[in-house]
């Protein structure tokens, strides 16, 4: 594959180790994100887990620059995150795509990072096999099934080469079929060497997918541990009660 100077400076950058210090978010007087200190270092893939309102989504959007801290610190190998960096993709969890193919979605991504259009074929047809994609290629992106719909999503991401896929609950609206082929490129995506954090109050995707937990409650992080661990060995009552299925929103 051929590869722009854009983009082959963005796969230089090392993107880890993540860092999150004392950060609070608070909005209307209530602590969204209570007093979070974290650091992630492992390239493979990390589920922030926890029950609805837990505030997975929001720590998901502060880590791509989409949220500001009111207090404290996120960055990505000392660097603040910000919306427009290429070497970063954020996947939102309902797809909003172009009225246009699904070629077309991924020209448009790679035109507002100003990729060379000699390497368009190339990337793009890529991204297209990665995602099982290829014989959708001319078809308009709003008539593809739901789990179509978020693979293309996942293909105008990945179509960078980012360094870190943030993906947010990818499979909440699927069906066992859609979800099993979304877990199936996460995993490929990871072992391809791009760091994935997601997030999930799905135990079983978590299961299946993780390889460390954040787990979250009420806006504090309970636990951050291997996978392994998590599933055996919880170390507090609140995430015994999760696994458990004791635990209800807002509790």
């Amino acid at each position: 594959m051929l590869h722009t100077n854009t983009i082959t400076s963005m796969s230089n950058i090392d993107a880890l180790p993540l860092q999150v210090n004392n950060l609070h978010i608070t909005k209307n007087g209530n602590a969204l994100l209570n007093d979070l200190t974290l650091t992630i270092e492992s390239n493979d893939i990390t589920v922030i887990l926890g029950p609805n309102g837990a505030g997975k989504s929001l720590l998901l959007r502060t880590a791509h620059g989409l949220e500001l801290p009111n207090q404290g610190t996120l960055r990505w190998n000392a660097t603040t995150p910000k919306p427009q960096n290429a070497w970063r993709a954020y996947i939102f969890q309902k797809p909003v795509l172009l009225r246009r193919s699904v070629r077309a979605n991924l020209e448009y991504v790679l035109s507002l990072h100003g990729i060379d259009k000699t390497n368009y074929p190339s990337l793009i047809d890529a991204a297209l096999e990665h995602t099982g994609l290829s014989q959708l290629a001319e078809r308009n992106a709003r008539v593809l099934s739901g789990g179509e719909q978020q693979r293309l999503n996942i293909a105008r991401a990945w179509v960078l080469k980012p360094n870190v896929i943030l993906l947010d609950e990818p499979t909440a609206e699927l069906d066992p079929n859609g979800t099993a082929s979304i877990e199936h490129l996460i995993k490929t995506i990871a072992q391809e060497g791009t760091k994935v954090v997601m997030s999930t109050h799905d135990l079983g995707q978590a299961h299946r997918l993780a390889n460390d937990i954040l787990f979250l409650h009420q806006g504090k992080l309970v636990e951050h541990t291997s996978a392994k661990v998590f599933f055996e060995k919880p170390q507090s009552q609140t995430a015994q009660n999760f696994i458990a299925g004791k635990l209800l929103n807002g509790d």
